[in-house]
């Protein structure tokens, strides 16, 4: 279904990926605590290239050109999650140093910084490493912890007309507004339940996240509303998507939210019945864990509602929503999973895992003999045979952070899953205290 445009090596191992919503971006934070800001080729009609900047990366079969807008050493531990504002101008990130950061997404500047709560529940009080941020609104952040802590941080705009040394904190305040606790496991995965057509914000007010085992439903206001059934197995990630046939006999709202498990099987919810699943799809008969999911653009891999699901083996599978069935798949790396998967403005598939970035474009078949090979091995895929394919891999240069005063530590070691690795997955660092700190 996709064909592999660009192959880019990271320096250290990936843990977090997000795609800019309107333009060619990409940000990556590593495992060393760097962030960095990746411009996506830009192809004409013919595959060409629009420029070659100085100090750009040609991909791993040198044809296409991938730039390093910023990079920068952005947290002492690990930078564990991240997030673009609504608009883009603005580029979240959180590590294990305890420290959630906002950055002009175009600079990498530092605006603002505040210091996550402490985890409470442990002896002393210790940083409650994040696993999850997600922008609502561009007045709401939220920030899911390791202990399942879900914390709602006020946001307000820089006015653009002050000059850039004056800018004030992207955050109101170092406490966040709301807190809740709707998993005693950390909290794997966030989905925002689209605003209904009687929104007068046009954003969303409530979102699904799923922990441990189970999936639970948070309100904007009124906190969390319902907690799904133990399902016996760990949830990993979530999907929410809408467009669906609806089906008054079976109280089908066209709306549901999609669950990947550790057990290689995504479970499908009915909007408004999140006390359990309702159907279930296998996607790997291995039991891989599905670490993470993103629907395909209309238009993009046929007709019909489609997914891409990033595998703990390495692979991409995608899924029919109406034969409910694995119809092709891809592989990004032999080894280690995957923990980033997107579509750009241009449609092209991103996927994230190990130390390397992948951009895939649509397959047009019937062009050469190795996307006629490349149709077969999907087809074979799709029927559960064992996937093999060449190792692509390299190293990148480390870069110098640009104007961060920031120690250097060791980069930490990497891990198979992200299932096992979302608890202490670095040196943790940051001390004590709710206190706003300083711009850098």
């Amino acid at each position: 279904m996709f064909d592999t445009i660009c192959t880019l090596p990271l320096s250290a191992d990936l843990f977090a990926q997000v795609i800019h919503p309107s333009e060619p971006l990409v940000a990556v934070g590593l495992s060393s605590g760097h962030v960095a800001t990746l411009k996506l080729p830009f192809l004409e009609g013919d595959g060409s290239l629009e420029s070659s900047a100085p100090g750009s990366r040609r991909a791993s079969h040198g044809k296409d050109v991938v730039e390093t807008a910023w990079r920068t050493k952005r947290h002492k531990g690990s930078c564990r999650c991240l997030a673009y504002s609504v608009d883009g101008r603005q580029l979240y990130s959180a590590g294990t140093d305890g420290v959630v950061k906002a950055a002009d997404s175009e600079t990498g500047k530092v605006t603002g910084k505040v210091v996550v709560p402490l985890d409470i529940s442990s002896r002393g009080g210790s940083v409650d490493a994040p696993t999850v941020l997600h922008a609502l609104s561009p007045q709401t952040l939220l920030l899911a912890t390791d202990s399942g802590a879900l914390h709602l941080y006020d946001l307000r705009d820089p006015a653009p007309s002050l000059p850039v040394d004056q800018l004030k904190t992207a955050f109101t305040g170092s406490n966040p507004a709301q807190t809740h606790h709707p998993h005693t496991d950390y909290i794997s995965s966030l989905s925002a339940i689209p605003a209904s057509d009687s929104s007068t914000s046009g954003f969303s007010k409530q979102w699904l996240t799923t922990g441990g085992t189970t999936l639970a439903l948070t309100d904007l206001r009124r906190g969390v509303l319902v907690k799904s059934e133990d399902q016996e197995e760990i949830l990993m990630s979530s999907l929410y998507i809408t467009g669906l046939p609806v089906n008054i006999s079976n109280g089908s709202t066209g709306e549901k939210a999609i669950v990947g498990g550790g057990d290689g099987v995504i479970t499908l919810w009915q909007k408004g019945q999140w006390d359990d699943q309702d159907e279930r799809i296998i996607v790997s008969k291995e039991k891989e864990t599905l670490d993470v999911m993103a629907e395909l653009p209309d238009g993009v891999g046929g007709l019909g509602k489609r997914f891409a699901v990033g595998l703990g083996d390495g692979t991409v599978r995608f899924v029919r929503l109406g034969s409910k069935q694995v119809v092709g798949g891809v592989r990004h790396h032999d080894v280690e999973g995957v923990v980033g998967l997107g579509f750009d403005v241009g449609g092209r598939m991103i996927s994230g895992g190990g130390q390397v970035i992948k951009v895939w474009r649509e397959h047009v078949a019937g062009v050469t003999e190795a996307e006629e090979e490349e149709i077969e091995s999907e087809e074979r895929f799709a029927a559960g045979a064992k996937w093999t394919a060449d190792n692509e891999g390299g190293g990148e240069n480390d870069e110098a952070g640009e104007g961060q005063n920031e120690s250097e530590e060791d980069e930490e070691k990497p891990r198979k899953r992200r299932k096992k690795r979302k608890r202490g997955k670095g040196p943790v660092t940051a001390g004590g205290g709710l206190s706003l700190t300083g711009l850098d």
